[in-house]
């Protein structure tokens, strides 16, 4: 196997482009490999997980198109490892929000790529476990008030010492979560796609140098940064400012405000978060590598989305947020809902202030919320089931709202009713389009959708969910979309909540609808009467 060779030749264009493919593609296959090897639901049907290569100095340089909120994060993650001074041939497993994590339930692996005895890269997976113990099953509560209740913390621990499994530590691990045997697949599926990624690595610098193949990293960094800088030197110079807020924390129902400051300036953007509310009682604190990834994906959104993504795109974008806030929280603050709720504010507020900038990039606000639905028996070996459910999608300048999609900071699938009743003891009694929830336009807003099962046994359900009070506002003239609504049994639920059920419970979620854009009048008849056959206004909305 060839040896470091110095890195001094230049990857020519043709070159840049085979080796950012062939990147890639080892980070999709990573992914690949975790959710065929998975035993969850929540991974293997649902895909809720994320892939990536970093160099051996810690920068990312390919990414799976997975989770947005998993992805801007992993740096942090990757950075708490490098400085334990990790060997060939070792694993290390963290969640601590703290050290470089999201949230509790999201257990991020990495892993030393040294083929030939010496580290040139870094293997990283990050899934969301659907039980890392804690005060109800699913760890994620919606009462909690600090991060002990919320489950166990990993600080970044060797899993793997010389390529030997911690049994130990795999046994301290699995005495304190929920439903043993599908944690161990996980963890175990989330090793097999660090294995395939050092196997691919290696026949990489087998065929091309290793010299070459790190020659190669600097050069797709490089070219992303520049085509980013490009992309950012055409926003007009300025500082945009938006806010808006969060619906309570589970402990009150008071509005969180969440405010941003973004500053363009050339080529660089700087993002403060400056003026957001005091981290707060409950669970809907946001550690700062979750704003990151809020900043980051927007950024994206609105510009060339061929641009690849990896430490190049987002070398310019500065994010910060006084310490002690919502968005930047200290120890021991509880953090599970501010990474799948907070995170969502955060991309809405982002979004809002580079409106300013650049309006006809911008959606009219979508359904802002993952609505997530965590059900489970408190049994060591029971079940635990997690979701979070898909709504509507801002209107765009030019388009319609998508309907029933997951939005933000999410990108998972469904989970489907065939897997869903066969996994679970549930009878699902409706998943269909909300008609008329789409707010009105010259484009109109995507559709929420309803989720209503039967749960067979008694069980502890808990919500995080938001939009049960502030609709998603629609742009340029565009109506709002319509609020989200939680049931049981018909009976309707706080936004965030955690209570026991019994066998026979109906639980309902309702998901918000995406905004309109531009005036109601101006939409075209033919659209109308398209909406009208496709079931998606009702008889009173009808103009």
């Amino acid at each position: 196997m060839s040896g470091a060779e110095p890195r001094t030749e230049e990857i020519d264009s043709v070159s840049l482009e085979v080796f950012r493919n062939e990147l890639e593609s080892v980070a999709e296959e990573m992914g690949q490999v975790l959710i065929r090897s998975a035993y969850s639901p929540n991974i293997k049907e649902r895909q809720d997980c994320s892939t990536a290569l970093f160099d051996a100095g810690g920068r990312m340089v390919a990414q799976a198109e997975h989770i947005p909120v998993h992805l801007g994060a992993m740096p942090d993650a990757v950075a708490a490892v490098t400085a334990a001074d990790p060997e060939p041939g070792d694993a290390y497993i963290l969640n601590d929000p703290f050290e470089g994590g999201t949230h509790l339930p999201d257990v991020t692996i990495v892993s030393t790529i040294a083929p030939a005895g010496e580290i040139v890269g870094y293997a990283v997976t990050r899934a969301h476990h659907a039980d890392v113990g804690g005060m109800t099953p699913g760890s994620m509560p919606a009462g909690a008030t600090d991060i002990y209740q919320e489950g166990m913390r990993l600080p970044g621990v060797a899993l793997r010492s010389g390529g030997e499994l911690n049994e130990d530590l795999m046994a301290v691990i699995l005495a304190n979560v929920r439903n043993r045997t599908e944690r161990r697949a996980d963890l175990r599926a989330q090793l097999a796609a660090h294995d395939r990624a050092e196997d691919r690595l290696a026949e990489l610098i087998e065929e091309h140098g290793r010299g070459r193949v790190e020659r190669a990293f600097d050069a797709i960094v490089d070219y992303s940064r520049a085509r980013m800088s490009d992309e950012l030197a055409a926003f007009p110079d300025g500082t945009y400012d938006a806010s808006d807020v969060l619906e309570g924390d589970g402990v009150t129902d008071a509005d969180i405000p969440i405010e941003v400051s973004i500053t363009v300036d050339g080529a660089t953007v700087d993002v403060d978060f400056a003026g957001s509310a005091e981290q707060c009682a409950g669970n809907m604190n946001a550690p700062l590598s979750v704003a990151k990834s809020a900043v980051y994906f927007v950024v994206r959104s609105i510009t060339d989305p061929e641009i690849p993504p990896n430490h190049g795109s987002y070398a310019d974008i500065d994010v910060v947020a006084p310490e002690g806030t919502v968005v930047n929280p200290n120890p021991p603050a509880a953090v599970v809902g501010g990474n799948v709720e907070t995170s969502q504010r955060l991309t809405d507020v982002v979004f809002a202030a580079f409106a300013e900038a650049v309006p006809e990039r911008v959606p009219a606000g979508s359904q802002g919320t993952m609505n997530n639905l965590i059900i489970g028996n408190r049994d060591r070996d029971g079940f635990t089931y997690y979701e979070t459910i898909a709504g509507g999608f801002g209107a765009r300048p030019d388009k319609d709202g998508m309907d029933g999609v997951q939005v933000g900071m999410t990108n998972t699938l469904n989970t489907p009713i065939e897997a869903l009743e066969a996994e679970y003891p549930f009878t699902v009694e409706e998943y269909s389009f909300r008609e008329g929830s789409g707010g009105d336009g010259e484009h109109r807003g995507g559709l929420g959708l309803t989720r209503s099962l039967t749960v067979e046994t008694d069980a502890v359900v808990s919500l995080l969910t938001e939009r049960r009070r502030h609709r998603p506002q629609g742009a340029a003239g565009g109506e709002p979309g319509a609020l989200g609504e939680n049931l049981v049994d018909g009976e309707p639920l706080a936004a965030k909540t955690t209570r026991e059920i019994e066998a026979g419970t109906t639980v309902t979620v309702r998901t918000p609808g995406g905004g309109g854009y531009g005036d109601p009048d101006d939409r075209a008849e033919s659209d109308r009467e398209a909406d009208r056959l496709d079931g998606k206004v009702t008889e009173d909305e009808e103009r």
